[in-house]
């Protein structure tokens, strides 16, 4: 994670009058949180300025260029800037200039899977010039719970006079547009104005809002991500123990769910990754003083899944003979996202087991990569790591061993 230092005295080069004030100043604003929201906010009338630490994100920004994959945000970029109603840029000032400040940043977990809450309180130090009496600080990204409450004591123990607020971001990566709009949005503050505030701030989206104290709205989402990484966790766990005992997981899912609506929601098996799932298991399992068992236990499961599926393979074939293709780097579908990608980790492990790795994704290019093609010609164990849509009318030539946990292809899996 990056901090967004301030620069006093910096001067922006995109060409804003230091004079110009905003409805809403984005700290963090060129990321997958905070660019969504910008631009949302922009689209549906108000004055925005997004302030993040890259001059050559904030240029191409400013020509209406997307850094990313999410669907529908480039149409919208551009509008909000034909508008003139969002600008893009590095220079602090813009927080004093508005009248609310949303922070993008949050609670990453170190290598001891122990919260780092130090990151966000330095970053909010470095803007304590910037904040004005009675300005609306809203908190946007995950954090660990009792963080909006020790910054709320923090802050007044310095004087600084604002209306802090936790409202957390609910959003899946590619689809923020549209969600912005649609779900509900969970906000807390401290006083009846500062929830007034918020709730008027988000409604703005179009959306209906939720209202509940900061620690309920920080174990809301905590709670949120958890509940989905444990139910992933419960079908990749259900997976190994069907395909131990010789039985397609696939078929034993369709005789399940198959006109059970109890059972509808059943998710499948593959990899649970990304930047936010696991990180939020074990800060729950911190704030539980480590006595968060389900959690722990469901990062065994879907952290183990790439060594599962690697052992499977070394059981049946003689892996240091064999090269493996590893189709699919991002940590989901449809996205060019590969922060915390276990591919990557299934990548790591077959390098030390196999004869030779090849690597492939539709949205990535790096400098090992191989095209599709070249992938499925030359690899004799093909593994679908991501199921992106380009990969669902592959045609995989017979012979090649294939693993295909997402079931994408329609022939199931069994290793």
């Amino acid at each position: 994670m990056k901090l967004i230092p301030a620069a006093p005295g910096r001067a922006d080069t995109f060409g804003e009058s230091r004079t110009k004030t905003y409805d809403v100043a984005i700290i963090g604003g060129f990321g997958h949180v905070g660019l969504p929201l910008a631009v949302s906010l922009a689209f549906r009338g108000k004055s925005v300025y997004a302030l993040d630490i890259d001059p050559v994100r904030a240029e191409s920004l400013s020509a209406g260029l997307m850094p990313f994959k999410e669907d529908g945000c480039e149409a919208r970029l551009r509008d909000a800037l034909g508008a003139e109603r969002l600008e893009f840029g590095l220079d602090p000032h813009c927080v004093t200039r508005s009248d609310v400040a949303v922070i993008v940043v949050g609670t990453p977990v170190d290598r001891h899977l122990n919260p780092e809450f130090e990151p966000l309180q330095a970053m909010l130090e470095s803007y304590l010039p910037y904040f004005k009496k009675g300005q609306l600080v809203v908190l946007r990204s995950t954090v660990y719970p009792g963080t909006t409450d020790h910054l709320h004591r923090w802050l007044e123990e310095r004087g600084v006079e604002v209306e802090l607020a936790f409202c957390p971001e609910r959003i899946a990566e590619g689809k923020a547009i549209e969600e912005l709009e649609t779900l509900p949005q969970i906000v807390s503050a401290y006083t009846d104005e500062g929830r007034r505030r918020c709730r008027e701030l988000f409604e703005s989206l179009g959306c209906e809002v939720v209202e509940v104290t900061p620690i309920e709205a920080e174990l809301a989402k905590l709670f949120s991500n958890v509940w989905r990484y444990t139910i992933f966790a419960t079908a990749n766990q259900f997976f190994m123990i069907a395909n131990d005992h010789g039985a397609d997981f696939y078929d034993i899912h369709h005789a399940m769910t198959y006109k059970y609506p109890r059972l509808s929601g059943m998710p499948r098996p593959g990899f649970a990754a990304g930047p936010c799932l696991f990180k939020d298991a074990m800060q729950l399992a911190a704030f539980n003083n480590n006595r968060f068992y389900l959690g722990h236990a469901a990062m065994l499961v879907n952290e183990g899944l790439p060594n599962y599926l690697v052992d499977r393979l070394k059981a049946r074939f003689d892996l240091t003979k064999l090269t493996v293709g590893v189709l699919g780097m991002t940590f989901k579908a449809d996205s060019d996202d590969k922060r915390d990608s276990l591919s990557y980790k299934l990548r790591k492990i077959l390098a030390f087991e196999s004869r030779r790795v090849l690597c492939s994704d539709v949205y990535l290019d790096e400098p090992d990569f191989v095209p599709t093609a070249r992938l499925v010609n030359e690899s004799d164990v093909i593994i679908l790591a991501t199921p992106h849509r380009e990969y669902r009318e592959l045609k995989i030539p017979a012979g090649k061993i294939v693993v295909d946990i997402w079931n994408a292809w329609g022939g199931g899996c069994r290793i």
